[in-house]
């Protein structure tokens, strides 16, 4: 299989209440979402789903949208569905930048999260690992024997941050660049890898995971899509009929060569 052969995007309209997380939602981006949602017309960016049974999809990438378009009282939703295992999707960890507060205050909220303890170095066994600004570097440990309880652990301390500072996510790992792009940063938190059957199970059994902390890598992701927001909302036209008018409109946007397909990486600039 060569990755820069990614099928084409698989695109649907579908229940929204059938579309399930696998983590929270980001309470700083939550807010400014639904404001700009609220005044587009077009759904940009679709939110990649794994379809899980015949009526129920997992979240990979794209919680904060669909928390987004749910607060918006939205019935239907338009989704790029992926096969989990077809090669064509990588998971693996966004790591998180800490900013616009002080280390002595992090400490001190990390100090008082029960069950949870800071030992420095590193730790095959941490739930985390902290990189202060300074250069120490922190292993959490916490009582945790299962995925979900890390989980559940991973929570409270990423709360503390999402309260108090600002979070950033970003692929890069290396503290001396991070500093140099984030000048307020304070810390850089890595976490461990998942597994697809920690989504699968996390979205299901409702034991999510952080916000901003899985990070799916879909090769053959739909982008600047530009679907118009209104015939989501229509509500006197049926799903059936809904996803009929999507599939015809893909269609016509093929034919007349709108969709090109970049097989190389790429950073965009206009999110």
């Amino acid at each position: 299989m060569r990755l820069s052969n990614a099928p084409t995007p698989d695109l649907r309209i579908v229940p929204i209440q059938k579309v399930i997380p696998h983590e929270e939602h980001d309470s700083q981006r939550a807010q400014p979402l639904i404001e700009r949602i609220r005044r587009e017309s077009f759904v940009i960016n679709p939110p990649i789903v794994a379809p899980v049974s015949e009526a129920e999809y997992v979240i990979l990438d794209g919680a904060n949208r669909v928390y987004a378009f749910q607060a918006l009282g939205h019935q239907h939703l338009l989704v790029q569905c992926v096969q989990y295992d077809s090669g064509f999707v990588e998971l693996e960890t966004w790591n998180h930048v800490i900013s616009a507060w002080t280390v002595e205050e992090f400490i001190e909220h990390l100090a008082s999260l029960p069950e949870i303890h800071m030992i420095d170095g590193q730790d095959a066994n941490a739930i985390a690992h902290i990189v202060l600004r300074t250069g120490r570097v922190i292993a959490l440990r916490a009582p945790v024997e299962t995925v979900h309880e890390r989980n559940a652990a991973l929570r409270r301390f990423v709360n503390i941050y999402q309260q108090h500072a600002v979070l950033h996510r970003t692929a890069i790992s290396e503290p001396e660049t991070l500093w140099t792009l984030f000048e307020d940063g304070i810390a850089l938190v890595f976490f461990p890898p998942y597994q697809p059957v920690d989504i699968i199970a996390a979205a299901r059994q409702r034991a999510f995971l952080p916000p901003g902390v899985s990070r799916h890598i879909v090769h053959g992701r739909a982008v600047q899509v530009n679907y118009p927001i209104a015939r989501l909302l229509d509500s006197e036209t049926s799903l059936e009929q809904k996803n009929e008018d999507l599939q015809r409109w893909l269609r016509q946007k093929m034919a007349r060569r709108e969709i090109r397909y970049y097989a190389e990486a790429t950073y965009q600039f206009d999110e």
